[in-house]
Formats: C-alpha cells, structure tokens, sequence
C-alpha cells in the first residue's frame, strides 16, 4: 500500500500519481507537460512506469495538464477504465479530441523542417482519431456517490469549484484489514468565483495530496477584479482599439462572458464587438449549458433571466472557422477577442496578436497561469518585442495582469481547505512551484501546525503506516 509522485511534483503541469495495494495499481491523473519546448518534449519520454499494470485511472477534471496523456496511456497498452466526473467527460471529449489535432499540427510543422536537414520524421503524440478511441473507457461518476472501482478500492468525487465537473478525490483502499483514505485536491477552484460553487470542505483522511499553485499569493478581492476589469475597458473604449483577452478555452471563457454579461450596463459592453474565437471553447460552452443544474445559485438565476444564454450580450458572436477568424483582423477598433491558448503558445490568439500587438491603442488582458517558457509569461514579465512565425514584432500595446480571476485558489483559500481537516492528517504538496510550495508549506506548518511534505518526483510513501512528515 503506497502512493508515488511521477508529475507535477516540484512543477505545475504533468499531474501524474500513482497509489498502489498488493493487487491494485491506480493512476491519479495523466496530465501533459506544458511549458518550454524542453518542457513539453519530456511528454515523449518512456512512462516510468507500465500502463499496462495499471487497473484504472481517476482523473480529477479535464484540463489538460491533468488529462492530456490518456490518449497516449491508452495508445501504450492501458486497457482498464478512467473514472471522471460527468461533466469532465464530456468536456474530456472535446479537449482531447483538440489536443490530438494539436499534436498532428505540430508535428506536421516540425517534419517540415525535419524532412529538409534530412531527419527521420517525427510522429504526433497521439492523433485526434487515438484521442476520440480512448473516450471508449471513460465512466462517468456524479458527485458525491462512493462507488467502488476496484476489489478494496472505493472513490467519490466532491466538487472543487475550479472548472465544471473539478472534483476532489476521496479514496479509500483497503488491504488485509487495512484500511487508509486519501484524499486528493485535484485543482481547487477560486471561493466566490462565477458560475460554480465554492470547493467541498473534507473533513478527514490518513493522508492528504493538495494542489499549491498560489501557494506564495493572495487574489484581489473580487470587488476590486471586477473594477480593475471595468477600468480596463473603459480605457480601451477610450483609445479606440482592441482587447485581446487570451482565455483557456475551458472555465476561463464562460466565466468572462459571465462577468461581462453581469457588469453589461456597467462596463459599457454594448459598445464592444465581442467573439469568441475558439471553436473548443464554444463547443464546451455548450456543455457548460448542459450542466446549469451544477452552478452556483447567482449563475443559475442569471442563466434564467436571459434565456439561457441566448441573450447574454447584444454584440456577441461565435467565430468557428477559420475565415471568421480572420475577418476579425480587419477591425482596428472595437473588437474583444477571446481566444486560445490561454498560455500564448498556439491557437488564434497567436494571430491576433501579430495583428494587434504592435498597436498602442490595443489591450492585452493576462487572466491566468503562464508558466515558465511560454509566450504569455514573457509578455506578463514585460518583453518589448516578441517573435511570431519567424517574425520579431515590437509589443506596443498594453499588457494588463489580472490575477483576482484565477480559477484557482489562494494560498488564503488553500489554508481554508486544509483546515476543515479536524484530524490535522498528514499533507504533500503538489502542482505548484517551489517558491509557492515552501511559502504555503511554511504557513500550514505555522498556523495549523500541519505535518507538511513537498512531493519530490519518484518520491514513494508507504501507506501501512501512519505517514510521517516534518511538522
């Protein structure tokens, strides 16, 4: 009976777990390294360890740096079932099916250059006909029912409020009278955010595995978000030029739209052109449609109000295709695009940047994570020039951060959760950056004098025993 770290330990990205017994093996997670190229290349490595062996995986939701190497498990040999909440598999449907559409593209890219130095060619990670295949062994669970998955293996999913269908994850395994429950955070989502409701409070466990990505900060108050939000878009209305809001495709987006619809009047929407250009974020918008009995009780009395969703704002429009696309660049004014990758590193919002950027009367609004190595992160840390398909092109516009809308929580609302734990179990911290994992570590160890462990990769605890970690 153990648990090993095998991604996101020391990192964000790569949320990869696995907790064994003496005749089971579970994977948490099967997320993808994003980042730097020498990051994401890592995605190509031999698993360390093999999918055939395992018996199930239990994703926590679908946001890819959690879900993004299913495709390629099932590709290497996995066979057994992947348990997600319901709405995660749906959203897992369409973000996968992407990914592999993604990966094809890229690789096309790369063997182009490959084939001109005379380089053997590369294969995509997996396609997206292997994404779509691997759904087959998806099952989808409600919340709050404990199902059993496995002989001595039970789970139930709890809502984390990060994205629709987030969920923690209670376990318990039990093995020759031994019985052990962890509980694992998954992605905990932002108290007070739109839409969904705030995270599920745990109340006990043996061991703890919780996410530390704002670990070292607090958000902005909601109050000031929306008016930092607001004074933004005034401003831009004032210079006459466009907004660019790089948005991940998956929470982000509806909550934008959720806050634009909301403060419509206020921040003068109906003077705004606005498309959202991302056929991935209009197809899990409509999931999001479909799963309106999960939001919290302001969103679904907004979403009745308006029809659901028809009449949400009077300008908006859905640009699907690639020509839609392309039409938008013709605007020098008025437009606000939302659009992927919410890091920069690919998608339409790449294109509308070479189109916009190098304007001073145009607005770029940061609204979550950028890791380190991606295009987001270097216009967050003020680069003066970026390069574009080969093209070095003068950053001109305003580059705005806007921390307070992190689906994520914050090391205020990380503490929160830890704390509803009346047994003080042990705690490892995961999905964060080292800076962000010590600092939340050292306050857990000194307000709640909680026994706290960084997760190292490859790093093994046995579970027979109680787990020990420095208090």
């Amino acid at each position: 009976m153990k648990l090993e770290f095998f991604g996101a330990a020391g990192e964000v990205t790569g949320s990869c777990h696995i907790l064994s017994t003496e005749g089971h093996r579970i994977l948490l997670d099967c997320g993808l390294i994003q980042g730097s190229r020498k990051a994401e290349a890592r995605n190509r490595e031999p698993w360390p360890f093999d999918p055939q062996d395992l018996d199930a995986v239990v994703l926590s939701h679908a946001h890819i740096d959690h879900s993004g190497r299913l495709p390629l498990l099932v590709k290497s040999g996995f066979q057994g079932p992947i348990y997600s909440q319901r709405a995660s598999k749906d959203l897992c449907r369409i973000m996968l099916k992407d990914s592999g559409f993604l990966a094809e593209k890229e690789a096309e890219s790369v063997n182009r250059k490959r084939l001109r130095k005379g380089l053997r060619p590369l294969k995509p990670l997996y396609t997206a006909d292997e994404a779509v295949a691997s759904m087959k062994q998806f099952r989808g669970l409600p919340y709050d029912k404990k199902t059993r998955i496995l002989p001595g293996v039970w789970v139930r999913y709890r809502d984390a409020g990060h994205i629709l269908g987030s969920a923690i994850v209670e376990l318990w395994i039990e093995e020759k009278g031994l019985r052990r429950k962890l509980a694992f955070s998954g992605d905990l989502g932002h108290a007070g955010a739109p839409i969904l409701r705030d995270p599920t409070q745990i109340h006990d466990a043996d061991l703890v595995l919780m996410e530390s990505t704002y670990g070292d900060r607090l958000h902005r108050s909601w109050e000031e978000t929306i008016r930092e939000l607001g004074e933004i878009i005034r401003g831009a209305r004032h210079e006459h030029g466009n907004i660019l809001i790089p948005a991940f495709a998956v929470g982000r987006s509806q909550d934008l739209l959720y806050f634009m619809s909301r403060h419509r009047d206020e921040w003068g929407m109906d003077d705004w052109s606005v498309f959202l250009d991302s056929p991935m974020a209009i197809e899990a918008s409509r999931v999001y449609a479909r799963y309106a009995h999960l939001y919290d009780e302001e969103a679904a009395g907004l979403w009745d109000r308006r029809g659901g969703g028809a009449d949400l704002l009077p300008r908006f429009q859905l640009s699907r295709t690639a020509t839609q696309s392309r039409a938008i660049n013709k605007m020098n004014s008025g437009a606000m695009v939302l659009a992927g990758s919410g890091m920069c590193q690919g998608g339409r919002i790449k294109h509308h940047l070479k189109n916009n950027i190098w304007r001073k009367g145009c607005h770029v609004i940061i609204v979550g994570y950028q890791a380190h190595g991606t295009l987001g992160r270097r216009l967050v840390d003020g680069a003066d020039r970026i390069k574009l398909w080969g093209e070095t092109i003068r950053v001109a516009a305003k580059i705005h951060t806007v921390g307070g809308l992190s689906a994520h929580a914050d090391q205020d609302g990380l503490v929160r959760w830890y704390g509803a734990f009346k047994n003080r179990p042990p705690v490892y911290l995961v999905h964060g950056e080292t800076g962000a994992q010590e600092a939340l570590r050292d306050r857990l160890r000194r307000e709640l004098t909680a026994p706290v462990g960084i997760a190292e990769p490859a790093q093994v605890v046995d579970l027979r025993r109680p787990v020990r970690v420095a208090a």
